[in-house]
């Protein structure tokens, strides 16, 4: 626990300075850093004890949508992770039911809510909302963005690795944390283009204005169009101790690590293996966190190959048929427990095994956040949606997306816009499955000096192609989804290729000396502490199996390889053009710990976190006859902050447990605002002004 110190891709930042203090005791936190990393920097990984039956509350989502990390700030309860630490602050843990803040004798200002004209309101910074910004901005219109967090840029900027799709279209080859970035430094070229950080959109009214709220003001904003691209949810998994501190989403923990820089765990489990729990994965290790593995339900991954590979190669097993059965601890994740699962995903008894680890990362998808949007509808808003609001899909596909959605809101202000036919079709592959998988082909040449592209699986991804001096590499069958191979026998040993690709799957093969050995470069993106010149190393295939011993004999880091190391081996000749990579994840760390199951039943699971409500309440609710999710709400189920966004879809698969069919099942009739505001703030308050 603690902070990142040191990053193979990130820069470590400003040093923590800025004095608060938790529960009495003085800490530092960086600047502009909200309450909850800043705890976790500080070894906190307990916010407080729920007034239900006391159990610890730790982080959760780590993006405002739910309240597990409640803590008082100054007298206020807020949640932790939305809210920057300021200097002096005082926050104490939430400790069962906060005590109303003492009222404030200061004389306190009303004044009219303003009303903020615009043409277009794009809400959600992200690859989609930016896209389409830019799109818009050209034709002169006025354009508002409203964004909750304090930089644009969405889940890029938790994205260290390089981004697939195409070169040409969606900034392949290019690092998600520099996308965002050069995407935002191209907006401030319109000054048409309003900015509003750190604000969040919460209600859609039927006068079609929307409510947007900071923690100085409540304004209204009305758009002659509105476009939705607020981003997903992580979904819940309900499972024995899924409630603990220590279980949170992938994207709460790469919100840790790479945008706040803090170590929240020594070792991890991930359950899920798409692209998002492949890739936390990687940031962990990346990190300096062991990885215990990667359990998925399906018989295969859902996401890339490529991805999938580069763990493996680093040491870190995926399971796939396996689940998970627990998780056991006290006030937080100490052991978690995964079991085999057949073809009906129906468990196996006797396969379970129990690891050690503090934290279960939960990636088995996302939910788009589209309240607004279905708010907007209901009131006849010209209304459009783009990125995770509109499908789930990778940022490239986002990227599509919010430039075709830009390009519908021109045409429909009265702006003349084309939109390419290709670009729908670009959308429809960015956003669509990995295709097809074949055998890996070796493309030795006459030289003894070539590149071996084990990119095996029909995905979207081009930067090799665009990259190589000599025109060697081309894609073959489609040209967006087709795999690349060498056509010509030209290399001259650049390595560009090897550095660009996103999922590290090309290596160089150097068999040109003489004697029994060959040298073979392969791409590295942790500390350059990690291996060094001399050390002897495991090197592994493709798929992680050990191949041979290897001696380090360079480690070449340069501007044009983009914060990638290539590090070369020496093997033996045989054997070069199978080496893929190094292993560096020790064996042990994912070996059973012999610990046993936790007891908990599965009708003591808690699926309502924020009211603790749990399975067998439910499932008695539902057997008495009880079709309507409002209903519920005497038990409390979905009447905490998240609004039943997170428990909603678990009560449904009580349901469906319970053989009741879902046609007969009326849901949670949705708030009207989809995010809290203060009571001052929604009257027009202005602390500490005249009293108007």
């Amino acid at each position: 626990m603690g902070r990142i110190t040191e990053h193979p891709i990130l820069e470590v930042g400003p040093k923590a300075g800025i004095p608060f203090h938790f529960n009495g005791k003085r800490m530092l936190a960086k600047p502009g850093e909200v309450i909850s990393s800043a705890l976790f920097a500080n070894g906190i990984t307990i916010f407080g004890h729920h007034p239900r039956d006391g159990s610890a509350q730790g982080m959760f989502c780590a993006n405002g949508q739910c309240s597990q990390c409640l803590v008082i700030a100054d007298g206020v309860p807020v949640k932790g992770c939305m809210v920057p630490v300021q200097g002096g602050m005082k926050v104490t843990a939430c400790e069962g039911t906060p005590a109303l803040p003492k009222a404030d004798t200061a004389p306190a200002g009303f004044e009219p809510i303003r009303t903020i004209e615009t043409d277009v309101l794009i809400i959600g910074g992200g690859p989609a909302g930016i896209t389409a910004a830019l799109e818009l901005a050209p034709h002169g219109l006025e354009i508002v963005i409203v964004d909750d967090k304090h930089r644009l840029g969405g889940k890029l900027v938790l994205q260290t690795h390089s981004f697939f799709g195409t070169v040409e279209d969606c900034f392949a080859g290019t690092r998600g944390i520099d996308i965002a970035t050069n995407l935002a430094r191209e907006m401030e070229k319109y000054p048409n283009i309003r900015v509003m950080l750190n604000t969040t959109a919460v209600a859609c009214y039927h006068d079609r204005k929307i409510g947007v709220v900071n923690q100085k003001e409540y304004a209204l904003v009305s758009p002659r169009c509105l476009l939705i691209a607020a981003g997903a949810r992580e979904k819940a998994l309900a499972f024995p101790g899924c409630d603990l501190p220590g279980v949170y989403g992938a994207g709460a923990f790469q919100t840790l690590v790479n945008r706040d820089l803090v170590r929240p765990s020594e070792k991890l489990l991930v359950i899920g293996g798409g692209n998002v729990g492949l890739i936390a994965a990687y940031h962990a290790v990346q990190a300096g966190i062991a990885v215990v593995g990667v359990v998925e339900a399906l018989p295969e991954v859902g996401g890339y190959k490529v991805h999938q590979d580069k763990i493996k190669r680093l040491g870190v097993p995926v399971w796939t048929s396996h689940t998970v059965k627990c998780a056991g601890g006290g006030d937080g994740v100490e052991t978690v427990t995964v079991v085999g699962v057949d073809e009906s995903f129906t468990p196996i008894a006797g396969t379970e095994k129990t690891f050690d680890a503090d934290t279960l990362l939960v990636a088995v998808g996302l939910n788009p956040v589209n309240e607004l949007y279905d708010q907007a509808n209901r009131f006849g808003m010209e209304v459009y949606s783009a990125g995770d609001a509109s499908e789930i899909a990778e940022a490239s596909a986002a990227i599509f997306s919010g430039r075709i959605a830009g390009r519908r809101m021109v045409r429909s202000l009265g702006k003349s816009a084309e939109i390419p036919g290709e670009w729908q079709r670009r959308w429809e592959v960015l956003k669509s499955k990995p295709g097809a998988t074949y055998p890996l082909k070796t493309q030795a040449t006459g030289s003894g000096l070539f590149p071996v592209i084990r990119c095996v699986q029909e995905i979207p991804c081009d930067p090799c192609v665009h990259i190589c001096p000599k025109d060697m590499i081309k894609i073959e069958g489609d040209p967006v989804l087709g795999l690349p191979q060498v056509v010509k026998d030209e290399c001259t040993g650049c390595r560009l290729c090897v550095a660009v690709c996103p999922g590290l799957a090309i290596t160089l093969v150097d068999l040109r000396g003489e004697g029994p050995d060959g040298l073979v470069v392969v791409p590295f993106e942790l500390m350059d502490s990690v291996v060094g010149v001399g050390d002897t190393v495991d090197a592994v295939d493709m798929d992680g199996n050990f191949i041979t011993g290897a001696e380090v004999i360079k480690v070449a880091e340069a501007k044009p390889y983009d914060r990638t190391l290539l590090i070369t081996l020496k093997v033996a000749r045989e054997k070069a053009a199978e080496v893929a990579g190094l292993r560096v994840q020790d064996a042990s760390i994912s070996e059973p710990s012999g610990a046993e199951t936790c007891a908990c039943l599965d009708d003591e699971i808690v699926i309502c976190r924020c009211e603790r409500v749990k399975a067998e309440d439910i499932r008695e609710a539902i057997r008495g006859g009880v079709r309507d999710l409002n209903q519920l709400k005497t038990l409390r189920c979905g009447m905490g902050a998240c609004g039943g966004k997170t428990c909603e879809a678990l009560i449904l698969g009580l349901y469906r447990d319970e053989d009741v069919d879902l046609c007969d099942v009326i849901g949670f009739a949705k708030r009207p605002l989809v995010s809290e505001v203060t009571l001052g703030l929604l009257a027009g308050e202005r602390p500490g002004g005249e009293t108007g």
